[in-house]
């Protein structure tokens, strides 16, 4: 038993096993995996697995204690290895994590878990047959900026919500197995499903396919909540400008959320519009009330989201409890995705969620 002190709730000292962990898929991401998993004190050994020997060793290269392997079979049936995390692309998701969850082998999936919410199903019910820990990666909700933004939401600053919308543009990276729907969409749609508890129930979109003729380089989704709120997302990898922003407008606050600035990452503007009735109110004198007041850069404290999620994902191997992001909130995020390629397919058309399953998937 190894004790880690580093824990993200500041004070708190957690007692976490020591684990094997392989990461499979060494691209971008997984090499962020590497590095963050040879940092944490509770984790025994890392093995970097991936089918490109060139790759591999610039892997062995840059970290000296991390084994290699390119043979996935090799790597499960090691017994020294507890838990996997799966980097490879979206639409091989399904095929290697069933295979590692065969094999026993807790796991951690980049999102998204799926490109099939059946598939999805499939592995929650495979995990829980197994007695294994699932967990997918929509790393936003272990950022501690947008729990500063959810802070606002649940202790009741905010006043009725009104709407929320988010920005998730630049010009590239463009990805060739899915679409910017997506490859993007999901952290937003997983940040409101976080903000406001609950699974949408419709959605509305539109995308475009512009620098080739398949997978679409931009969207605009509507998602409608079951409480009245909408939620609007604009992704593209064909804007000139990045932009990583979250809004949250109610009745008592506007707060934001922008990801790409290291200073005053969220700003509450204390302003508000209502309508406001006299006593008697006649026609015409329904007026609306604005209320101007200050803008708020409230103190974040400072850690690493992708860290984070690890920390959260092994200590929820030890204590047996469902990390923050489990198998169900893929899911929740695959239904609302398939939704979303239903309705381009109608041209916006509106769509409910979980109900019908899109006649071909864009991711994948």
């Amino acid at each position: 038993m190894v004790q880690d002190t580093e824990s993200h709730d500041p004070g708190v000292v957690l007692d976490t096993a020591s684990y094997g962990v392989a990461v499979v898929g060494c691209g971008y991401w997984g090499i962020n995996y590497l590095r963050v998993l040879s940092e944490l004190g509770d984790v025994a050994a890392v093995t970097a697995c991936d089918r490109d020997p060139v790759r591999l060793k610039a892997v062995g290269e840059r970290f000296k204690d991390v084994a290699t392997s390119t043979d996935l079979e090799e790597v499960l049936a090691s017994p020294s290895i507890d838990a996997v995390v799966i980097c490879t692309p979206a639409g091989s998701h399904y095929e290697v994590a069933k295979r590692c969850l065969e094999a026993g082998k807790h796991l951690l999936i980049e999102k998204p878990i799926t490109t099939r919410a059946v598939e999805a199903e499939e592995l929650i019910e495979l995990a829980d047959a197994m007695d294994l820990t699932l967990a997918v990666s929509h790393t936003f909700l272990y950022n501690p900026g947008i729990e500063k933004v959810k802070s606002y939401v649940t202790n009741g600053d905010l006043g009725t919500m009104y709407y929320m919308y988010s920005r998730r543009t630049n010009l590239g990276p463009i990805r060739h197995d899915v679409n910017a729907l997506w490859d993007l969409a999901p952290h937003d749609i997983s940040i409101f499903n976080h903000l406001l508890e609950a699974q949408p129930t419709w959605v509305s979109a539109v995308g475009q396919t512009v620098l080739r003729e398949t997978n679409e380089d931009f969207g605009f989704v509507s998602i409608g909540y079951q409480n009245g709120v909408v939620a609007h997302i604009h992704v593209s990898w064909a804007d000139p400008n990045k932009v990583r922003e979250i809004v949250v407008v109610g009745s008592n606050q506007r707060v934001v959320f922008d990801d790409i600035k290291t200073l005053e990452q969220v700003r509450v503007y204390e302003k508000g519009v209502a309508p406001h009735l006299s006593e008697h109110p006649t026609y015409g004198e329904f007026r609306f009330s604005i209320r101007d007041g200050d803008i708020i850069s409230p103190k974040i404290e400072i850690s690493e989201p992708l860290k984070n999620q690890c920390r959260d994902f092994l200590e929820s191997i030890a204590s047996g409890r469902p990390p923050r992001s489990d198998g169900r909130t893929g899911l929740q995020v695959v239904q609302v995705m398939e939704a979303i390629d239903r309705s381009i397919e109608l041209s916006g058309t509106p769509v409910p969620v979980g109900v019908m399953t899109p006649v071909h998937s864009k991711a994948g």
